[in-house]
């Protein structure tokens, strides 16, 4: 079973790559839900870590509908990841009424090829989570990064299973949401390959009445995680 680490910062990036992660989604501000890091951090990872790194394309927080200002900047920012050299794409679109925008995601992931590209978790809002499934599959994607539309991937379980046997190792089910070293051997015995966590630790900022608490990811957890499924 691979380990993805979500990495909020270079930190968490290095961290993840010294603990021994399999994988990192690189991103900023996940307690909005991830945003599209910045131009410096990208080429710093890239640059300065040894490890197979993704990174998320999402322009803003909020939901998962773009205008055509914001799509345009997403491609942009594929194309600058292409560049950088980096392993692999994370992003998704859908429509207002939370069905996957079949054509938009489409010109996502072609143009993300040769890169393997992972749907995120927008797919949790859909309303058919089998269907949208079948027709990432027919996109091409390789992944799709769910919670099995529960708050977190262990009440999910469930629906992880039934998508994994729907997959029929066509597209990779990455089980993220509430993943830790004391629930990661069930997605492993439930026939998961993958498995996504930020393995996060917050530490308050002393003597800051404006800062918002830092969030890291821990190698201590990291490690834990992996121990429990090796």
């Amino acid at each position: 079973m691979k380990l993805e680490i979500c990495a909020n910062s270079y930190q968490s990036a290095k961290n993840a790559c010294e603990a021994g992660a399999h994988r990192i989604e690189l991103c900023q501000e996940l307690s909005f839900g991830g945003i599209t890091p910045s131009y410096g951090l990208l080429k710093k990872v890239i640059e300065e870590l040894d490890i197979p790194n993704f990174v998320l394309i999402r322009p803003r927080s909020g939901n998962f509908v773009y205008s055509d200002d914001e799509f345009q900047i997403m491609k942009n920012d594929i194309q600058l990841c292409k560049d950088l050299g980096y392993k692999g794409i994370v992003s998704g679109v859908l429509k207002p009424d939370n069905t996957l925008d079949v054509e938009r995601t489409k010109v996502l992931i072609e143009l993300s090829k040769p890169l393997p590209f992972t749907f995120h978790r927008a797919f949790d809002e859909v309303k058919s989570p089998k269907e949208t499934l079948l027709q990432l599959i027919e996109l091409g994607a390789d992944r799709v990064l769910t919670s099995g539309q529960k708050a977190t991937a262990e009440e999910g379980l469930e629906l992880l299973k039934e998508l994994n046997v729907l997959a029929e190792n066509r597209i990779t089910i990455l089980a993220g949401g509430g993943v830790s070293s004391k629930n990661a051997t069930l997605f492993k015995q439930a026939g998961l390959e993958e498995i996504h966590a930020s393995a996060s630790t917050t530490k308050a900022e002393d003597n800051s009445m404006f800062s918002m608490p830092l969030t890291f990811s821990d190698p201590i957890k990291i490690k834990a995680i992996l121990d429990a499924i090796n």
